[in-house]
């Protein structure tokens, strides 16, 4: 369950965003919002209000080289917007 979670997303905006309680993370293509929260939960120790999920798809890429042209494309991922209870955090560079 855990292991859902892949990396937070830390941005400009979504470091605003974190003042009003709302954190963003890239999560499992598979994953579900009711799943995705309770992940949150567990690993962080906070309650979880609502889940919003955006899902992203890969992006075409080409590369020109001696040999010709490659193309190739970047992977589908998922981002998840969890908005927690007031007074609750989540502390992403604990250790720095």
């Amino acid at each position: 369950m855990v292991g859902l979670l892949k990396r937070p997303i830390v941005t400009e905006k979504l470091t605003a965003m974190q003042e009003k309680g709302v954190y963003a993370f890239e999560v499992e293509k598979d994953a579900n919002k009711i799943s995705i929260a309770n992940a949150v939960e567990k690993k962080f120790n906070v309650t979880v209000l609502s889940v919003r999920t955006s899902t992203h798809k890969g992006k075409t890429k080409s590369q020109m080289t001696r040999r010709g042209r490659f193309a190739g494309r970047t992977s589908s991922w998922k981002k998840a917007y969890v908005r927690l209870k007031a007074g609750d955090k989540i502390e992403f560079f604990q250790n720095v």
